[in-house]
């Protein structure tokens, strides 16, 4: 019961980092990118239910990403597979987004900026939850 307590936190931590990644990211679009780059102008955001429900589904991703992660990392010392959990999870959704982009426009500029984007957000939830390990608020899996 313990472990999966901790998941759960590393589930919250994971969720709120990329949740608050992706609020900050979303401005910097809409605010600059989009502003100042003309060829970046699909970036423009309009915050409506679109964008919360974008919103909800990278905080689920969070949520995926924390549990996964606190397995992924356990108590090693591994730079290869922290780096491999965060490139997992930030490709699957780049890549994607670059798909999508590559069907439906005429350029792909904007979702590649939109696939390192994603890896960003997961790279600083990977951040949010090393500083909890460090702090003490999470436990990392225990290596078998």
């Amino acid at each position: 019961m313990a472990e999966r307590l901790e998941s759960l936190k590393a589930g919250i931590i994971g969720g709120f980092s990329l949740s608050s990644a992706f609020i900050i990211a979303s401005f910097v679009n809409t605010s600059l990118l989009a502003k100042y780059f003309p060829s970046l102008a699909y970036l423009q955001i309009d915050f409506n239910w679109h964008w919360w429900l974008s919103c909800a589904i990278a905080v689920f991703s969070g949520l995926l990403f924390g549990v996964t992660y606190r397995y992924i990392i356990r108590s090693d010392q591994n730079p290869q597979l922290k780096a491999g959990g965060v490139l997992a999870f930030g490709l699957v959704r780049g890549l994607s987004q670059i798909e999508i982009g590559w069907n439906s426009h005429s350029t792909v500029l904007p979702f590649l900026v939109l696939a390192v984007e994603s890896i960003s957000l997961f790279a600083v939830g990977a951040i949010a939850l090393h500083t909890a390990i460090q702090l003490g608020w999470l436990k990392p899996f225990p290596s078998v």
